[in-house]
């Protein structure tokens, strides 16, 4: 007969995975460093696989040891719903969604309040390729991010379609436009994201087909909010979503350049989503 994991291995080893450090591990589930290394090493032997290897000073999941901790995650969770509904209790393990910052306070609002009147709520704000890493490792049951970054291994269904807008103060020539192009662009300094981020990459593609330059980057920086209120300090202009509220003092102008995007919600086909789950994402989809 095959063997198989007992649960106190795969208990020990998703705490493993949370902190990919042994000493802290050891102290969250009350054990001795030893004994933690002994339960993981039974599980890899039981696995047939190593779950994790040293890169430099840090230590790093296998393939296999990413797969474990999924798999242990959700039995974790399963056993906790399970124990949750035998004993007919209200407080549960609140339900995890991910998603940006600008997407949690422009969009997601009227779903999240409908939700949290009737249960427990816990938010993760990450990008997207946090929000990817967080729901295929089990970590969030839903997620939110645009179309362009889904991997085909999640599930994902439409929220919304979401234009672009120009940032600029209100006593600038453009805010009395009633739409911008590329071509207002033209010697503006801008505030955007980081090199290798997907807006960067649009602005940058756009400016060189259209204008045959280069951005000119005032200031480098990640999220709508911190984003609007450089343009509020008079740093530069900003193309953000038009979803965005604009601080005091600024205005946003319909920008013409970039098509719309698609904000998705994402799941883990292989995770079995209880009821809350559910009512989440129905809320955020419907």
């Amino acid at each position: 007969m095959s063997k198989v994991p007992d649960f106190e291995q795969l208990a020990a080893f998703a705490v493993f995975a949370d902190h990919l450090n042994l000493t802290r591990a050891a102290r969250e589930l009350g054990l001795s460093q030893p004994a933690l290394h002994t339960r993981l090493r039974r599980l890899s032997e039981v696995l047939g696989a190593p779950l994790y290897r040293r890169e430099g000073r840090a230590l790093v999941l296998t393939e296999a040891g990413q797969r474990a901790a999924r798999f242990a995650r959700e039995i974790g969770a399963r056993l906790r719903d399970f124990t949750e509904e035998l004993d007919d209790a209200r407080a549960r393990a609140p339900i995890c969604l991910s998603a940006g910052e600008g997407a949690l306070l422009y969009l997601l609002g009227p779903a999240l309040r409908r939700f949290a009147r009737r249960d427990a709520l816990q938010v993760l704000v990450r990008d997207a390729e946090g929000t990817i890493e967080a729901v295929s490792g089990g970590v969030a049951h839903l997620g939110v991010l645009s179309s362009d970054t889904v991997p085909t291994t999640l599930e994902h269904e439409s929220i919304a379609e979401v234009g672009f807008a120009l940032a600029v103060l209100e006593r600038d020539e453009l805010a009395g436009r009633a739409r911008v192009s590329w071509n207002d662009l033209r010697g503006r300094p801008l505030i955007a994201p980081a090199p290798g981020r997907p807006h960067r990459l649009a602005l940058e593609v756009g400016l060189r087909r259209e204008l045959g330059a280069e951005v000119e980057i005032a200031v480098e920086v990640g999220g709508w909010p911190l984003t609007l209120q450089l343009v509020a300090l008079g740093v530069g202009v900003a193309v953000v979503n038009d979803f965005c509220r604009p601080p005091r003092g600024v205005k946003l102008v319909p920008f013409a350049g970039l098509p719309s995007r698609s904000y998705v919600a994402v799941r883990d086909p292989r995770r079995v989503l209880d009821a809350r789950a559910l009512d989440l994402w129905t809320k955020l989809v419907g």
